[in-house]
């Protein structure tokens, strides 16, 4: 079972010296991150929609194999609450289908209070076409609800995992592939998890998916650069077995 492991973003000046080596400049920054990890959550698309030339030049910029999750725009999820979502689906696919081969799920993530609603769920859910993989983060606790899981068993779109200080989501598995998202740990190092959590959690994703399944997780503790270590801690777990 492939777990693609990365983190939440890749642009944060705080990580020079932690995670990029200060002769690295930050032009180069997603070149040298693709080279360390095998996925990326693209977090920017949330605030704002490239030009396409942008997603092509991210495309060009990693390699063969590379991925990069895109978080949709805070128009469609916070803006219009999910309602005619034709119009903004649309454009950003437009922009992010440059990315090509690299293009991986598109995580909705809805806002606090946002009360659950099934029906603008699968309206929304219904715009994306069958090749573009779904992650909806819900934050209000309505949405825990069996109506929402139909809506997302019958679209193939995944409950996104998210964990925060050890609460986490309902365990729904509502699709053939998995998304998890690690936003803060209770390590002593602020905002680390501890090993123990993290054996926890690949233990937890093994036990849910089958054997070829991807599974997607990203670290969202960017913080004092705790993102990127979990994150490689994180892919050494759930890796295929250093050979002897």
């Amino acid at each position: 079972m492939p777990v693609l492991v990365g983190t939440s973003g890749w642009q944060y000046r705080h990580w020079r010296g932690a995670f990029y080596p200060a002769e690295v400049p930050q032009r180069r920054w997603l070149e040298y991150y693709a080279s360390r990890f095998a996925t990326v959550e693209n977090n920017g698309t949330f605030y704002r929609l490239p030009a396409p030339s942008t997603a092509e030049g991210w495309r060009d910029r990693t390699p063969d194999g590379f991925t990069m999750a895109v978080k949709a725009s805070r128009f469609l999820s916070h803006v219009r609450r999910l309602r005619d979502p034709a119009e903004p689906v649309a454009r950003m696919l437009g922009v992010v289908r440059g990315l090509g081969g690299r293009l991986g799920p598109v995580l909705v993530q809805l806002p606090p209070g946002f009360t659950a609603d099934a029906v603008l769920l699968e309206d929304c859910l219904a715009q994306f076409p069958p090749d573009i993989r779904v992650a909806v983060e819900p934050r209000d606790p309505s949405w825990w609800d069996d109506r929402v899981r139909a809506v997302l068993a019958a679209r193939n779109a995944t409950l996104c995992w998210a964990d925060r200080k050890g609460a986490v989501t309902p365990l729904w598995r509502t699709a053939d592939w998995g998304y998890v998202r690690f936003h803060e740990g209770t390590a002593g190092s602020w905002p680390r998890y501890t090993g123990k959590a993290l054996r926890a959690w690949a233990d937890r994703i093994a036990d849910t998916w089958p054997p070829g399944a991807t599974v997607y997780a990203y670290f969202n503790n960017d913080q004092n650069a705790a993102a990127v270590a979990d994150a490689a801690a994180f892919a050494r777990l759930t890796g295929p077995p250093e050979q002897s």
